[in-house]
């Protein structure tokens, strides 16, 4: 795959510099707000790229490619977060290799990665999907089941609950998608003051490359783009 470099430079300062303006505009603190590279399917040349352009987080979809092109926790100067679907039997390699999974979708999977991180010794962050749109394409809690979540996570000691993550329905009309946003805010603010597992709460991880400029003005903190720097994946 040839990397054009020089596009991608100027798709990253497009991109940064959109972001600024929404921020500025929302009234935001431009402090709060991080910027997620998706890299998946797309060449290791692409995180140098970005890399040299200021960006320090970077996500990826599946764990084998993650483990194929980046290097290992301990030899990178940089944040990689799982935000793909994880198979529960492939949680013992993740832990290890990333620095959050931001894709917790199940009681099942909760569970395991609380054991995998008992037996690394280590308390690890992790972020809640939330199936904002009630997707059968999709996982992750339905948002009727916020109030079971608490009998969930209340007794893992393993992990850090650090907020919550949705991806909407595609939505043309972006009115739609920001009524997703919304209601992912709400769920998110109302584990935070409710639940005691929601007490290290900071991230609001929601919006990609056609509707991330929304979601900065319904809250998000972090937010997940590929195609807009990366242009279009295989």
């Amino acid at each position: 795959m040839i990397v054009n470099s020089q596009i991608i430079k100027d798709n990253i300062r497009r991109v940064k510099d959109e972001i600024a303006r929404t921020i500025v505009n929302s009234g935001r603190n431009p402090d709060d707000i991080r910027l997620m590279a998706v890299s998946k399917n797309h060449p290791y040349d692409v995180v140098k790229i970005a890399l040299d352009e200021g960006i320090t987080l970077f996500g990826e979809n599946r764990v084998q490619e993650a483990m194929e092109k980046h290097p290992a926790k301990n030899e990178r100067d940089y944040q990689l977060h799982m935000i793909g679907h994880l198979q529960t039997n492939k949680a013992k390699k993740t832990i290890p290799f990333f620095d959050m999974i931001q894709s917790v979708d199940s009681k099942h999977l909760a569970g395991e990665i609380n054991k995998r991180a008992e037996q690394n010794n280590v308390t690890y962050e992790m972020l809640i999907e939330i199936n904002i749109g009630k997707e059968n394409s999709k996982t992750g809690f339905s948002p009727d089941e916020i109030d079971v979540l608490p009998e969930i996570f209340d007794s893992l000691n393993n992990i850090c609950v650090k907020g919550v993550m949705s991806i909407p329905p595609f939505q043309y009309d972006l009115k739609k998608t920001r009524n997703f946003f919304i209601e992912t805010r709400k769920i998110y603010e109302k584990l935070k003051n409710e639940y005691s597992f929601a007490k290290n709460f900071t991230t609001l991880s929601m919006g990609m490359s056609h509707d991330y400029t929304v979601a900065i003005e319904e809250g998000a903190n972090l937010l997940r783009i590929g195609t807009a720097l990366f242009g279009a994946r295989k």
